[in-house]
């Protein structure tokens, strides 16, 4: 098949090119051509901005393809032009949504009819992420217009362009820092391998029964927080300094009764009883162990997807077990000689051991 990747030169755009090459299918990319990659032998680059619509136009007017997988659509006014331009000439339009669309829920795991968030707590990109979900679907009830969409989830794996997921906690062990870990380290969580995600969306192309439904995307296992850790540690062979925060101050942490960032760990807390008000500590918090939409889900409440709409629509099942992802992307971070070169700030964590530290008596 002709497929067109938006995007397709960083992490799951480039999976699933050199997925697709494999597979004998004539591969195009387009994208601003801003970052340079090694391309499988006969991919196609085309460049271009989509954010100029005349121009994408332009680049693309007279081009043909069966399959468009839109990797780096963020917006309804990233994806309008593309569906006008290949409205009628594309025989299936996929795009790449997230699970940070979903309301936050204790029945688990979660599957595509869950209910989804769109209320003041939602995240820009997972309202726009949405929001794109309703005009691919509102022009496929209208129009027949090919449309699927795909919910990717905490993708896991070499080249992943969030290297404070799983790159900071390979830096972490090997230096032996302390790991920090929320509360008693119970709560659940699940990603997905990058390869295993290029695979589903090559086996979803031109199935017309996946046209008009959402897919959630992500692994077959799910890991405690510490069960995250202790993998980690056994594949770098290293035994963890495990230090957990109590839950009363995660608590204060999700609701920026304590304040992460500065040269101090500073409290604005009055009284535990007040509110959660989640906000700027979030994102460090985010590093500590893979958080999916922490602006959604309080730190332990744990957060899991059913990918049995993908087994049964296109018998797509994951093959890397977690222990396997972290493996190969253990061996992919050395390879590359990031646990020599890659740095990260881990001051604001030193702040925190010093506050607990002290809350324990040390």
């Amino acid at each position: 098949m002709r497929v067109l990747v938006m995007g397709g030169t960083r992490f799951n755009g480039l999976a699933l090119v050199r997925e697709l090459a494999r597979h004998g299918h004539d591969v195009t990319v387009l994208n601003r051509g801003q970052t340079p990659v090694d391309l499988p032998r006969g991919v196609r680059r085309l460049f271009g901005d989509r954010t100029d619509h005349e121009g994408l136009k332009e680049v693309l007017r007279h081009e043909e393809f069966d399959v468009v997988q839109d990797i780096n659509g963020y917006s309804v006014a990233d994806v309008q032009p593309m569906i006008e331009l290949f409205r009628g000439r594309v025989a299936h339009y996929i795009f790449a949504s997230s699970t940070v669309i979903y309301a936050p829920s204790h029945v688990l795991p979660m599957h595509e009819w869950a209910p989804v968030d769109r209320g003041p707590r939602q995240s820009e990109y997972g309202m726009n992420k949405l929001l794109v979900e309703d005009l691919l679907f509102a022009e496929h009830r209208a129009n027949g217009f090919p449309a699927t969409t795909v919910a990717f989830s905490m993708v896991f794996g070499p080249n992943n362009i969030i290297p404070e997921r799983e790159q900071r906690m390979f830096s972490r062990l090997l230096s032996g820092r302390p790991v920090l870990i929320p509360g008693d380290g119970t709560t659940l969580g699940q990603v997905g391998h990058v390869d295993d995600e290029a695979r589903a969306l090559r086996m979803v192309m031109c199935q017309p029964q996946t046209f008009g439904k959402r897919y959630n995307l992500t692994g077959k296992e799910y890991y405690s927080d510490e069960g995250y850790v202790d993998t980690f540690a056994e594949v770098l062979g290293v035994t963890p300094r495990k230090v957990h925060i109590p839950a009363a101050v995660m608590d204060d942490i999700y609701g920026d009764r304590i304040a992460l960032e500065g040269s101090t760990i500073a409290s604005n807390i009055e009284t535990r009883t007040a509110p959660p008000r989640p906000g700027s500590n979030l994102g460090m918090v985010q590093s500590l162990i893979q958080r999916l939409a922490p602006n959604l889900h309080h730190w332990n409440r744990s957060v899991l997807f059913g990918i049995d709409r993908l087994r049964q629509d296109v018998g797509w099942e994951p093959e890397y077990t977690f222990p396997a992802m972290v493996e190969q992307t253990y061996e992919w971070y050395r390879r590359e000689g990031l646990h020599e070169s890659r740095q990260f700030d881990f001051s604001w964590e030193d702040r925190l051991l010093e506050r607990l530290g002290a809350e324990a008596g040390g």
